[in-house]
């Protein structure tokens, strides 16, 4: 009977030590489990694509554009800020069990394969909004095993690190909704030129659309699928009880109102200045491509995102985009040489090439300036210096050259002073100036300047028959405006790294003074005169309302127009790309576009006068005998001068007899300061009144 009491426990045996196992591996598979969501959950996600582009940061520290292949910020929103309609119509076409699946939908990806099967190929997927999001932030589109295991393992990273709303935010700022726009904002704006909030249900059922097809589903390229799509949508939103059917009906009757295409805001801006700081990073800040490209860089700039909006504008407004006509415009601050604009081309788009760049241009009467300044600075010449404009054979080299230039339409004005030929442009009177004070002064005046373009020191250069690009211009005027104070272009003022390491400071830029202030202040005061009556300048006089100094010039081939005020200066070009000659209706381009560009740029700057530097002398003069006025002289102005410069002499053309005066009591530096007050009056009343 004892034997037959034992063999029952030998039969239980075998399944008690199954159980043990079973239970065993159980517990090691809770473990492993355990052990796999701590390492997924201590584990961190790589850096995002996006996130590994370097970004260009302007001077308030915002984001403009990436070296990425698109160059697009992104236009991030938090999911607060976007249409509830669209959301629902991309959860609906998308992922209606988002909000309560772990990451992966189960039963979405059993039918998959069962249709997969049926088919004998991927006829359907089942990828949820957190698979997709993994997808398009750390890995490419591949169909590969080893792709699939990453995907799982990010989404699963995904689903620990974020609560739903955040990944679903992350998904619509980062999907792409074709013609480069990334994100749901830069859609919307794209599509509709509305922010993503005011999105309607038939907008937004179009967008939810497109993601599946960028291309195939732009309602640019082409519209019957999109439309198609956009009911596929809608019919889901249905389905999911997201709206009804009579509002799917409504939506769908809508013919949706298109942003045009050549209107599109998600363009980027500042494109060309973008790509100059490209150049200039790797080539002279030890920056390679590829740290550009991957290594996560922020280059924080001087780009004033108010001054480039204006000069963007300005070039869009007075530009013809069906002509092949081409521009430049780019503005420093002569305070401390930012670069604050920079527009290389009128379409970014079409032409890639920065003008604002190109050393091949002439720059014509605009270089006159930079030859008066010479002879101001010499002593030899002043603002009533007088030469007479007239048809005039020169001659130079030791009289085995000879040189005849002309003026504009055979206008010639005979006796006329240093002020009446900046106003006018004269080039005779420009051409007597460069053979007093001789080209090579001239040359290496333009040099101290900050013209570093080869120079030719003949008498042509008084015309600016040596290409000089605009930026050197810009840079150049920008040492008037500065009281003859040469601080070289700065455009990058800090490059840190992804973890916010600083990689390079621009060094603090104290300036050279190249020129004495008198000498800059007295040449700015005749350049004025461009922009009054009988100046060059004049037709856009009524346009500014604040002090600007310039000089307008153009050639067979380039118009011009370089201006400053104590704010900015700044250099305006038109011309084509070939050679071509341009009309008169193209040479009449520039100046607008200055105008305009300086009076937005500095909507918020009150008006300033150029500030009055020591050494700066003032009297009233008599035009036709270049003497200083006596009470009997018909016309008198006020001019300027460097102390020690200015007449002696009193004029005696209209019978007066009054005797000479001493240099030193013509004028006191405070009766200097009224005298200027006084002259500035009428301009006051058309900058604060009209």
């Amino acid at each position: 009977m004892a034997g037959h009491n034992h063999k029952p426990n030998k039969r239980k045996r075998p399944l008690f030590r199954l159980t043990i196992v079973l239970f065993g591996l159980l517990v090691l598979s809770l473990i492993a489990g355990g052990v796999m969501l701590a390492y997924l959950y201590i584990t961190p996600l790589p850096v995002a694509e996006t996130q590994r582009y370097s970004r260009l940061l302007d001077s308030r520290g915002d984001v403009i554009a990436t070296f990425s292949s698109s160059g697009h910020p992104p236009e991030r929103v938090v999911l607060k800020d976007i249409s509830p309609m669209l959301i629902k119509a991309t959860l609906a076409v998308e992922d209606r069990k988002f909000y309560d699946h772990p990451g992966f939908d189960l039963k979405g990806m059993a039918r998959a394969v069962l249709v997969n099967l049926e088919h004998m190929d991927s006829k359907q997927g089942a990828s949820t909004l957190t698979q997709q999001l993994a997808r398009n932030l750390y890995l490419s589109h591949e169909k590969t095993l080893v792709r699939k295991l990453k995907e799982a393992k990010f989404t699963a990273q995904l689903e620990m690190k974020y609560d739903k709303d955040e990944i679903l935010e992350m998904y619509l700022n980062e999907i792409y909704y074709g013609h480069g726009a990334y994100g749901i904002e830069s859609a919307a704006l794209m599509y509709f030129d509305k922010p993503a909030k005011d999105l309607s249900l038939a907008e937004s059922a179009m967008l939810a659309g497109i993601p599946k097809g960028p291309t195939y589903y732009s309602p640019y390229n082409h519209m019957d699928n999109a439309v198609n799509r956009q009911k596929i949508v809608l019919n889901a939103m249905v389905e999911t009880g997201f709206i009804t059917r009579a509002e799917a009906d409504k939506a769908a009757s809508v013919n949706v109102a298109l942003q045009p295409q050549d209107r599109q805001q998600n363009k980027v801006i500042a494109s060309f200045f973008r790509d100059y700081v490209r150049g200039l990073v790797t080539k002279q800040l030890n920056i390679t491509e590829e740290q550009l490209e991957q290594g996560g860089l922020n280059i924080y700039t001087t780009l004033d995102p108010q001054a480039q909006k204006a000069a963007e504008e300005a070039v869009e407004k007075e530009m013809d985009s069906k002509s092949g006509l081409e521009t430049a415009l780019v503005s420093i601050d002569p305070r401390n040489g930012h670069i604050k604009a920079m527009v290389g081309g009128k379409n970014y788009r079409e032409n890639q090439y920065n003008h604002a760049l190109a050393k091949t241009r002439q720059p014509g009467s605009t270089f006159k300036p930079i030859m008066y300044l010479t002879a101001i600075a010499s002593r030899q010449m002043t603002g009533i210096s007088m030469f007479n404009s007239q048809p005039t054979l020169f001659h130079y080299d030791n009289n085995r050259k000879t040189y005849q230039p002309s003026n504009f339409g055979d206008k010639y004005l005979g006796e006329i002073n240093m002020r009446q030929a900046i106003a006018a442009s004269d080039n005779i009177y420009a051409v007597n100036t460069i053979l007093q004070i001789g080209p090579e002064e001239v040359k290496e005046m333009a040099k101290k300047m900050g013209i570093s373009s080869p120079l030719e020191a003949v008498p042509s250069l008084a015309l600016g028959t040596s290409p000089i690009s605009p930026l050197e211009m810009a840079s150049a005027f920008a040492v008037l405006a500065s009281n003859g104070q040469r601080i070289p272009p700065i455009a990058v003022l800090r490059i840190t790294d992804v973890t916010g390491r600083n990689l390079y400071t621009a060094p603090e830029e104290k300036g050279e003074q190249v020129v004495e202030p008198a000498a800059a202040y007295v040449l700015t005061r005749m350049m004025e005169g461009v922009f009054e009556t009988g100046g060059t300048g004049r037709r856009v006089s009524s346009l500014m309302k604040r002090p600007v100094a310039g000089k307008t010039g153009t050639t067979d081939t380039d118009a011009w127009l370089v201006g400053y005020t104590p704010e900015l200066s700044t250099a305006v070009w038109v011309g084509y790309d070939k050679g071509r000659q341009i009309n008169s209706t193209d040479s009449r381009r520039a100046a607008p576009i200055f105008a305009q560009f300086t009076e937005k740029a500095l909507e918020s700057v009150p008006p300033k006068i150029f500030p009055i530097p020591e050494n700066v002398v003032s009297a009233y003069i008599d035009p036709k005998t270049g003497k200083l006025a006596d009470t009997e002289c018909p016309e008198k102005s006020l001019e300027v001068f460097i102390k020690g410069t200015e007449p002696v002499e009193y004029c005696d053309a209209h019978g007066s007899k009054q005797k000479s005066v001493k240099p030193e009591d013509t004028t006191k530096p405070e009766d200097t300061v009224k005298q200027e007050e006084r002259s500035w009056w009428s301009d006051f009343k058309r900058w604060w009144v009209e």
